[in-house]
């Protein structure tokens, strides 16, 4: 397959804040452009190939896909819309030449959007917009296009950046049109028209020596790590030679030139791929422009450079990495139902697998802090270490994780922490509410909007820490109408001491099986999590106590035996349906003394150390270690 003319290619990711429709507007891209065969039964969300990012609705990695249009080749990259998976959007954001930022016609710009908006108009990109689901009730176009004049000039954007072009549509209809007075709703030709208008050829130079630098990371058991790229310059053959250059920045803030050649590596390309529609599709040789897929080396990093040797030692500099700003430990199932419902990994089993993880996931770390039972693992945040957990036990490992913490940092002598932007848009009566759990938890009110559409929108600026365990309470809190969204907005000074949550826990001191006749007796203390019949043991976590405080508890007693009996004694048991603790919910809802157990079938709370006894000593011991220290 022969390359293709760098004049007839465009490369452009689409970005935008969750939900806001990448994915079904690429969906409706490839009908109109008839990438597939027309008897070709295609799935809704076809880029959504990992079952998690179907079950969920969102993207957790990016992915890139190509469609061809009246002879121009158009390369499309399909980037996360989650602030937790926000890395990838920066490092595909040196692939490619353009962005399309799309906005909800009826939400207007949200946090993410100025995320990616504000990494893309730094290093001078020029975006489209796309003003998605106008045809929604309640969609407002005028005013999400205003809000986003605002936004655009908010980042500073240059006066040719400002001046960018507008698509009306909707992706999940697949129609888009530059006038929404233009009554067309069936096809996408001003928007891919639009992409060969605005969008620039790639700026490369084929007969300069070859060179590419690795933005993204695939893996594969047989060939190792694959690099994925764009071709800045030169071109290259399966079987040519090349040297692979390490390099990595000396300072924090990834910033000037304040980065250094740390290796070189002579190698050979293995194979290579490029995409074409959504398949990767071997070929011979690639040229300036194209997004490629490349093996050989023996170790490939994000931000390496590839290029020919007689320019190595002028490489590109190196990407920014995201550092991660959540930590939590994943440990060994040390409880008595280790391996009854999946493999009961050992130390090393977890270690490689969370090694293949990090293969690649470059966001993630894992710290080895000589505990005999388990490691350390750092992200972006609770929803990325959840994805991986949940991927982890569906292939039926059996392990336990710690609460989330956050990543503390030290600034110039200063104690500092990760804060979240959050934009909450909340009907006004369950305003007060929000207002007193936010303060509660160190947050601060940025900025109050009334878009006369029934919602307020609230911009606060919270610590990361403060908003663990709280998404759950928001959703009760405002009856399951409010929406809440945040990212990353950098380290700040330590907000002080407090607290998520003000109840203990309901703790067996027994194994074995769980009876309704205690159940009964029990869920007068606070909020069961188990139903009759279940298994517990010695240290399990069974329910939430309506006060502060741990309460030791035996579920598993059984009603005495007697020669008398009540005809309708039994029938008038009642338990309350039990509140089922999902993954993430788990993750939130546990203190730094619990542990979730994950099974591949089940997902339990229980006390980081079960023996009630060895637990009490414990306590006594923890203020004599603090005074000590």
């Amino acid at each position: 397959m022969q390359s293709q003319n760098a004049k007839n290619i465009r490369n452009l990711a689409i970005v935008a804040h969750i939900d806001h429709g990448k994915t079904t507007l690429i969906d409706s891209i490839f009908r109109a452009a008839q990438t597939f065969a027309a008897h070709t039964q295609v799935a809704e969300r076809v880029m959504d190939n990992n079952p998690l990012e179907r079950e969920r609705g969102i993207t957790i990695r990016s992915k890139p896909c190509t469609v061809e249009w009246k002879g121009y080749l158009i390369n499309i990259i399909d980037t996360p819309g989650h602030a937790d998976f926000s890395g990838e959007v920066e490092r595909i954001l040196s692939t490619v030449d353009s962005v399309i930022l799309i906005v909800d016609a009826n939400e207007g710009p949200m946090p993410q959007t100025r995320y990616v908006l504000q990494h893309a108009l730094s290093i001078g990109m020029k975006p489209l917009v796309f003003i998605n689901k106008v045809d929604r009730e309640g969609a407002d176009p005028t005013r999400a296009l205003n809000q986003t004049f605002d936004l655009f000039f908010e980042l500073g954007a240059s006066d040719e950046q400002a001046d960018f072009p507008v698509l009306y549509g909707s992706g999940l209809n697949g129609w888009a049109v530059k006038d929404l007075s233009d009554t067309r709703r069936d096809n996408m030709d001003d928007l891919f028209q639009a992409i060969i208008d605005y969008v620039p050829a790639p700026d490369v130079d084929p007969s300069k020596p070859f060179l590419m630098q690795v933005s993204t990371l695939a893996w594969n058991e047989y060939v190792g790590r694959i690099g994925c790229g764009k071709i800045l310059q030169g071109s290259i053959k399966k079987g040519g030679a090349f040297t692979r250059v390490s390099t990595k920045w000396n300072s924090t803030d990834h910033t000037g030139d304040d980065w250094e050649i740390t290796g070189k590596e002579n190698a050979k390309v293995a194979q290579l791929w490029v995409t074409r529609g959504l398949e990767r599709v071997e070929v011979d040789e690639v040229s300036a422009g194209d997004i490629v897929w490349l093996t050989g080396p023996n170790e490939i990093d994000i931000g390496d450079t590839f290029c020919a040797e007689e320019i190595s030692d002028n490489p590109l500099k190196p990407l920014a990495i995201e550092e991660p700003t959540v930590s939590m430990f994943f440990l060994v199932n040390s409880g008595p139902f280790a391996g009854r419902e999946g493999q009961a990994v050992t130390l090393r089993q977890l270690k490689a697998r969370l090694q293949r993880e990090m293969h690649v996931n470059v966001s993630l770390r894992m710290e080895d802090l000589g505990r005999p039972d388990g490691v350390k693992v750092s992200g972006r945040g609770e929803l990325q270490l959840g994805i991986l957990i949940e991927e982890m036990r569906r292939e039926g490992m059996e392990f336990c994780v710690s609460k989330p913490e956050v990543i503390i940092e030290y600034i110039n002598g200063v104690k500092c922490e990760p804060y979240e932007l959050v934009t909450i848009d909340v009907p006004e009566e369950y305003q007060g509410i929000v207002f007193e759990k936010m303060t509660k938890r160190k947050g601060k009110i940025i900025n109050i909007d009334n878009p006369d559409r029934g919602l307020l929108r609230i911009e606060i600026e919270i610590p990361t820490r403060g908003l663990i365990g709280y998404r759950g309470e928001f959703l009760t809190d405002t009856r399951g109408l409010g929406i809440m969204s945040n990212c990353f907005s950098g380290y700040k000074e330590w907000a002080g001491d407090l607290i998520t949550r003000n109840r203990g826990s309901l703790v067996s001191v027994d194994t074995g099986e769980a009876t309704a006749y205690q159940l009964e007796n029990l869920q007068s203390r606070g909020v069961l999590f188990i139903s009759p019949l279940e298994q517990v043991y010695n240290g399990m976590i069974i329910g939430e106590n309506s006060r502060p405080g741990d309460i030791p508890c035996n579920p598993t007693k059984k009603k005495q035996q007697t020669n008398h009996r009540s005809a309708t004694k039994e029938l008038t048991t009642k338990l309350d349906v039990p509140r089922r603790m999902p993954l993430e919910k788990a993750m939130e809802w546990i203190e730094t003394d619990e542990l979730v157990e994950v099974t591949p079938q089940s997902v339990r709370l229980r006390k980081a150390i079960l023996d009630e006894m060895e637990r009490r000593k414990a306590q006594r011991r923890q203020p004599q270690e603090e005074t000590k220290s």
